[in-house]
């Protein structure tokens, strides 16, 4: 039997550099702070937290696993179900977020396109496009 780990509370991305990551992510997706000390700010983001932790500080929290740096790539993708990628990419252009790729339809269905906040977290948006 399955273990039922359905209800994701809280994504905590880890960061070597708080303030232009919490600027971002309060500027750039307009999110309200929940919380916020001098290692942490979290956001709310839905139905889940949105924590931002410091690289120093986030040891104590995965040890004995390692905090990986910025230069090691990307092992994940975040992705944000929206109704018009181009017109997001172009809110996202107006707040100087520079995009990865796209938009581009993708052959799943989706038109996508991809971008890094200051901590190099890659997130995507996607568009459901219609089957006709």
């Amino acid at each position: 039997m399955a273990v039922p780990l359905s209800n994701l509370g809280a994504l905590t991305l880890f960061v070597d550099d708080l303030e232009p990551a919490k600027r971002f992510y309060r500027d750039v997706f307009g999110l309200e702070t929940l919380f916020e000390d001098d290692n942490s700010t979290a956001f709310n983001l839905g139905n889940t937290t949105l924590n931002l932790l410091r690289d120093a500080a986030a040891g104590s929290l995965i040890g004995p696993a390692t905090v990986a740096p910025r230069e090691a790539g990307s092992r994940l993708q975040l992705t944000i179900w929206v109704d018009d990628a181009d017109a997001v990419c172009a809110r996202l252009a107006e707040h100087g977020v520079e995009l990865v790729n796209g938009p581009v339809d993708r052959e799943w269905g989706l038109r996508t396109a991809a971008f890094a906040d200051p901590a190099g977290h890659v997130w995507e948006i996607a568009q459901a496009l219609s089957r006709d």
